[in-house]
């Protein structure tokens, strides 16, 4: 007697097959990405608005005024912070619930969307050196990323597509340890 599959048998292997189907699809976020600067915020004026709002005073000087990237660089662990805000391009695969980005000269950050939580241990920080750290969380097709980087600073980072797909937007919010305000600002991205 050959065995026979029930009805609920064949529904579930339908079912499985359909939702690895579509988990295995591509999400529009994923892609190449390059930054559209006529579009986006300029990140210079951003630093110096959040300098200004802090009490800060920004040097007016008109040749320095002119010099893109004027606030980027510093020590090594706000590297995030330049990244995210400076670099042009942006590669962002997925699989499953580990989000991975990569900027330019092949820095990458990798975060989870699954709601893991990272524990870290005193001896970590003096073996190790800390590191940073981020997690995401979708909703619908847009992908929330709050980050702690290194220097002990923080980053809120909103990623929708818009425009057909042909296009992302960053809305960022980014705070070093060491700033009395947070820098925001929104990067438009272009699909490559």
């Amino acid at each position: 007697m050959k065995p026979s599959l029930s009805r609920f048998a064949v529904f579930a292997a339908l079912w499985l097959c359909c939702t690895s189907f579509v988990s295995a699809q591509e999400h529009p976020i994923v892609g190449n990405w390059r930054v559209n600067e006529t579009l986006s915020d300029d990140t210079d004026e951003a630093v110096e608005a959040a300098i200004l709002k802090a009490g800060g005073k920004v040097s007016r000087s008109w040749f320095k005024k002119k010099e893109k990237g004027r606030y980027r660089g510093g020590p090594e662990e706000q590297e995030v912070y330049d990244r995210i805000s400076y670099d042009p391009e942006l590669r962002i695969e997925i699989k499953g619930d580990e989000c991975w980005f990569g900027y330019n000269d092949g820095f990458q950050r990798v975060f989870h969307t699954d709601g893991r939580s990272r524990s870290v241990e005193a001896s970590d920080l003096y073996a190790n050196g800390a590191k940073d750290f981020a997690m995401g969380d979708w909703e619908g097709d847009t992908l929330f990323v709050e980050g702690r980087p290194r220097d002990g600073g923080f980053t809120m980072e909103t990623y929708s597509v818009i425009d057909n797909g042909t296009r992302l937007r960053a809305e960022l919010e980014l705070k070093p340890a060491n700033f009395g305000a947070a820098v925001k600002l929104v990067r438009i991205y272009d699909r490559q």
